[in-house]
C-alpha cells in the first residue's frame, strides 16, 4: 500500500493520485518501467484528456492582473472565453475606449506568454 504524507492540501492528493495514475500502464496495457516527474504527468493527463485549451485558457484568467498591471484588473469585472476569442468587460469606458486603440498590443503580450492558440482575439465589453 502506498504510504502518503500528510497534508492538509488536497491538491496534493490529486497530484499524487495522477503521478500514480501515469506510472500505472501505458494506453498498450504494460506496465511503464520508468518514473515520471509531476509535471510530466500533469501534462500527459491534460494531452490524454483534450483538457489542455481549458487549462490555458484558466492560465490567462489569473495571470490578468500580473499581464495588465493593477491599474486594469481592478477595473476588469469578469474574463471569460468564447471558443479562442478573450472577453473582457471593464467597469470603466474610458479604460475601454484606451484598451480598443491598443487591442493589438493587448493580443501580443498574451500571445507572447500563452502562444497564439490560446487567444486569438481580444473583445473589450
Amino acid at each position: 500500500m502506498h504510504q502518503f504524507i500528510e497534508c492538509e492540501n488536497e491538491y496534493y492528493y490529486r497530484i499524487i493520485f495522477i503521478i500514480y495514475l501515469c506510472n500505472m500502464r501505458k494506453p498498450n496495457g504494460k506496465r511503464k518501467k520508468e518514473t515520471t516527474s509531476a509535471g510530466d504527468a500533469i501534462r500527459e493527463l491534460l494531452d490524454t484528456y483534450r483538457i489542455k485549451s481549458k487549462y490555458s485558457q484558466t492560465e490567462v484568467k489569473t495571470s490578468w492582473e500580473q499581464l495588465m498591471g493593477k491599474a486594469i484588473a481592478s477595473r476588469t469585472t469578469k474574463l471569460f472565453f468564447k471558443k479562442n476569442i478573450l472577453f473582457v468587460e471593464l467597469n470603466s469606458a474610458a479604460l475601454k475606449q484606451e484598451l480598443n486603440m491598443s487591442k493589438s498590443k493587448v493580443v501580443d503580450i498574451l500571445q507572447q506568454k500563452f502562444g497564439k492558440s490560446v487567444v486569438e482575439e481580444v473583445v473589450f465589453l
